[in-house]
């Protein structure tokens, strides 16, 4: 069975910084691509920036310059830092990792941690 298990949301102000953290357990046998998508209220689910095993990454074109994913393969692990985050940078915002376990290759999801930018 595998988990990936969020960390790190909450409230801040306009102008302030988060960072995220997700971390894959479980029967792993590798991780690739490992990714992060936001949820706002009321709208769909949008990737917002992604990592492969290699480290070369891609953002949602909104947060490029203020958010920078990051990995650590040896810990399954991927942190988002947010800076300068912005009122429509609310939303839920969830981790998915491409995890080869005992099942085979399979896409896997975070709970979701709510992210809420407000003065």
């Amino acid at each position: 069975q595998v988990q990936l298990v969020e960390s790190g949301g909450g409230l801040v102000q306009p102008g302030g910084s988060l960072r995220l953290s997700c971390t894959a357990s479980g029967n792993i046998f590798g991780v690739s691509a490992m990714e992060w998508y936001r949820q706002p209220p009321g709208a769909l689910r949008v990737l917002v920036a992604g990592i492969t095993h290699g480290g070369s990454t891609n953002y949602l074109d909104s947060v490029k310059g203020r958010f920078t994913i990051s990995r650590d393969n040896a810990k399954n692990t991927v942190w988002l830092s947010m800076n300068n985050l912005k009122p429509e940078d609310t939303a839920v915002y969830y981790c998915k990792a491409e995890v080869m376990s005992d099942n085979g290759w399979g896409d896997y999801w975070g709970q979701g941690t709510q992210i809420t930018v407000s003065s």
